[in-house]
């Protein structure tokens, strides 16, 4: 039993949910794998204001580091939560691609 935002559920909560695997595929878009082995795309262009003004430099964004389970860039001045870049990533379907001959 378990309660979450004031609500009392009978069942186990659902495990934390953190990032096994970043990539940086272009322009601040990363092919993030979390760790209910779903692999998605999460833009960081949504992520605003003065504490992510660094990730405007292709050299850091370019570089990103997960510690702990967590997205980090610039020698972990910048994190993001991997709720919050599941929350806000897209369904990536490897299966949909198609490769030329």
């Amino acid at each position: 039993m378990y309660e979450k935002d004031g609500i009392v559920y009978a069942d186990n909560p659902e495990p934390m949910l953190f990032v096994k695997d970043v990539k940086h595929m272009y322009s601040g878009v990363y092919l993030v794998k979390f760790s209910n082995e779903q692999v998605r795309l999460f833009d960081s262009t949504v992520l605003t204001g003065p504490v992510f003004e660094p990730l405007r430099d292709p050299e850091i964004y370019k570089n990103p580091v997960i510690q702990y389970g967590v997205v980090t860039w610039d020698n972990g001045q910048i994190d993001c939560s991997p709720d919050y870049m599941y929350e806000n990533s897209f369904e990536y379907n490897t299966k949909d691609i198609v490769c030329a001959k």
